[in-house]
């Protein structure tokens, strides 16, 4: 994504949604996915006048609302991008002083463009041309435009694509950084964003720092443990530097290219052991897949409230431990909204029975591992204690630690005080008044200082930098291929000493760029760069001055060092379009992707899979579930509500087949798995698709698996996954499956 901290910041927040007037969802249903946020959407659309045009396979309860729907076939996202840049660079409605003054590489977006006409999209989309013209139209000449997306753009083999031409949409208009505008993703769980801020990805440390030697350092020294132990906690030293296993793939970890699969590169051995806590891994894509990964595993530990249904899906008999853990409400703490913004927990009770906090699950762990002292020692170094306490010490050493998101607002007694007055701040614009005054709620990242702002717009240059504001982050050099990639001159936030583009702040610079004098006292406390300053010297001389510590430059459209530097049309692995293939192929396939050798050409070339599977398969939500599904069904009343799998098809489509509403069917996947469902009529999709909901499990490829349910323990609500037939493939940057566009068959039962 253009210039952001990761595949799925949003830039803006839900409050803000209602300055738009208009606002383009792609690959998002937030009527069922975030219907507390989605009165947003109906504010803006009722009191500004807002036009929601909604993009997606399926006609959704949030098309109901819309005012335009583009039934777009799965995969296409791109060449639908396209077509409406074209139209917006050939009647010039683009912005040319903000793409000029802060956007490098548009140029080669143009260039490509101009291939995408409304009736080359129309073909490939299969959304009409005249659709196309009149909701570019609209959106591009109602301006502040937001546009929304979700998984419906992300699970995709080209998804990273599709998540850099939508920033690069906006950038086009001029939307980013505004009011309004702005890229706002929606994240599907509570806290999915404080989980990726801290580091729940296998290619960062917490806050996004990379895997280099210097960044552990770093970490090991504000960890308060000795850089070379930690180092000895790895097989050997290069393996502290390379990325590792995926959610998506940890199975072929284990079964490291045995029967068939894809093979791996792990210090010479497979994964033993899988210890998960909190995650529903029934809701990955290939479940055959985890299943034999699963049964292959000489250990397997779940920790969750409820039952983790890993344990049901598997047949292995030993060494699989249940750990009953608390839920949210039997312990306290921060999470992090969609908006990056952090909100304090407080308990309600003290866990109940014989379920246990994650968090003392984990300290046990580590006693037990024997760094039980290390693993905690961070948390007493702020004031020299001896002891911490939960969680507040926890929080302000994540406010100590993270520079890079600006985490150093955060601490325990600022949040805290946030949730006590929440009455206090505004439900669109997040600002603070009263006591409250000169604050955001929930200080979304970045919080500079202990007593910065927050800042609830990212890359919004109209307001100061104490008040929020900042240029795009300067992180790919001062130049390339000849071009200067700081931002034009007077585009830095109101108010700055430095009104043109300025490199990120370094130690070194800092005197040079800010125009001010270290004393002797500062210089010899400063860290290396704003990343790495402990003393915050660098971040408190940066507001002096109305400075980001992280520059000011260019948002980069053209990303040289990806496989495709510009976003480029590729047909999914399993496409119902052959004769498109040989024109948009896949990637090359590629060897150890996060430790895994991934096919791309390879899968989609191995046939032509659209003859015998020729359905677009569809997987989506439901309002009274959640992921996996363990908690939801496990209540009576949200199981009554879908008490069953189903799957939504079309009369038409189902009238070819035999298959009568309330009829059982059989679904096929190209990877030879296949899952017995009701079927259930729906003008909601297309006669060349069909719809799953992917909440269910306790039965696998037509066979009944509740009787493996500990006693007292089975939910209300059972049923096939979707993703039992959802296709091989993976992303090509992060690896995130391919849930949104793959193909299947269907039959009587």
């Amino acid at each position: 994504m253009a210039n952001t901290w990761g595949y799925g910041a949003m830039t803006n927040s839900l409050g803000d949604i209602q300055n738009a007037k208009a606002i383009i969802i792609f690959g998002a249903n937030p009527a069922v996915n975030h219907p507390v946020g989605f009165q947003h959407f109906l504010k803006a659309k009722e009191r500004n006048n807002a036009k929601i045009i909604v993009v997606d396979p399926v006609f959704t309860k949030t098309a109901a609302k819309a005012d335009h729907f583009c039934r777009i076939r799965p995969g296409t996202d791109i060449p639908f991008m396209y077509g409406m840049l074209n139209l917006i660079f050939k009647n010039g409605w683009h912005d040319e002083k903000f793409i000029s003054d802060r956007v490098y590489g548009m140029e080669d977006i143009m260039e490509e463009a101009k291939k995408w006409t409304p009736e080359k999209v129309e073909d490939i989309t299969g959304v009409p041309a005249d659709k196309l013209i009149q909701i570019t139209r609209l959106y591009a000449q109602s301006t502040p435009g937001t546009l929304i997306w979700a998984m419906g753009l992300t699970q995709h083999s080209n998804g990273s694509s599709n998540t850099r031409l939508a920033p690069i949409l906006q950038l086009a208009l001029g939307n980013l950084g505004k009011e309004g505008g702005g890229t706002n993703i929606l994240r599907g769980h509570d806290n999915v964003q404080g989980a990726t801020d801290m580091g729940c990805l296998s290619d960062t440390l917490p806050g996004y720092y990379g895997l280099s030697d210097g960044s552990w350092k770093y970490f090991a020294k504000s960890w308060g443990v000795d850089y070379e132990w930690l180092k000895g906690r790895f097989k050997s030293g290069k393996w502290m530097n390379a990325k590792g296993f995926t959610l998506a793939r940890w199975w072929a970890g284990v079964l490291d290219g045995k029967n068939g699969n894809d093979k791996i590169t792990n210090a010479e051995t497979n994964l033993k052991a899988l210890f998960v806590m909190g995650n529903g891994i029934t809701s990955i894509a290939q479940q055959a897949k985890v299943k034999e990964g699963l049964d292959n595993l000489e250990m397997l530990v779940l920790c969750d409230p409820f039952v983790n249904e890993a344990a049901i899906l598997t047949d292995k008999q030993d060494d699989v431990f249940i750990l009953p853990a608390a839920t949210q409400f039997e312990t306290s703490g921060t999470v992090v909204a969609t908006n990056r913004s952090a909100q304090w927990r407080n308990k309600v009770i003290e866990p109940m029975y014989e379920s246990r906090t994650d968090h003392d699950i984990l300290f046990d762990l580590a006693k037990r591992l024997g760094f039980y002292e290390q693993y905690t020692a961070g948390m007493k170094i702020k004031e020299n204690k001896k002891e911490f306490t939960w969680p507040e010490d926890a929080t302000d050493e994540i406010a100590r630690i993270v520079k890079t998101i600006g985490l150093t607002g955060w601490t325990a007694k600022r949040i805290k005080k946030h949730q006590e007055n929440w009455h206090m701040f505004d439900q669109i614009s997040g600002r603070g008044y009263g006591e409250m005054k000169g604050e955001y709620y929930g200080l979304p990242w970045p919080s500079w200082t202990e007593t910065h702002s927050g800042s609830p717009i990212l890359y919004n240059i109209d307001r100061s930098v104490k008040d929020g504001g900042m240029g795009f982050r300067n992180r790919f050099g001062l130049e390339h291929d000849g071009q200067d990639l700081l931002a034009g001159t007077g585009s830095a936030p109101k108010n700055s000493a430095n009104k043109n583009g300025y490199p990120e702040i370094t130690r070194d610079n800092i005197e040079k760029v800010l125009g001010i004098t270290l004393t002797e006292d500062e210089k010899s406390r400063i860290g290396k760069n704003w990343k790495v300053d402990t003393s915050n010297i660098i971040a408190e001389k940066c507001m002096e001055q109305g400075m980001a510590p992280y520059g000011n430059a260019k948002a980069r459209a053209k990303v040289w060092t990806f496989p495709d530097q510009i976003p480029m049309h590729r047909e999914p692995l399993h496409s119902p379009r052959q004769d498109l293939v040989k024109k948009y192929p896949s990637f090359d396939d590629k060897k150890n992707h996060f430790r895994v050798d991934t096919l791309y050409k390879t899968k989609q070339n191995e046939k032509d899979w659209s003859k015998e599977f020729p359905i677009n398969m569809v997987t989506a939500r439901l309002v009274n579930m959640n992921g996996a599904g363990m908690e939801n069904r496990a209540s009576k009343y949200l199981a009554a509500l879908t008490p069953e799998m189903f799957c939504n098809i079309n009369p038409d489509l189902a009238g070819m087949h035999g298959i009568r509403d309330g009829a059982m069917m059989w679904i096929h996947s190209p990877e030879g798995t296949k899952i017995k469902v009701k079927a259930k009529y729906s003008h909601a999709v297309s006669e060349d698709r069909i719809w799953l909901p992917f909440h269910f499990t306790g039965h696998f490829q037509g066979e009944d698996l509740t009787h493996k349910y500990p006693e007292g323990t089975k939910p209300y609500a059972t049923g096939e996954s979707a993703n039992t037939v959802t296709n091989y493939g993976y992303d090509i940057i992060t690896q995130i499956p391919e849930t949104k566009g793959g193909l299947c068959r269907i039959e009587l039962a």
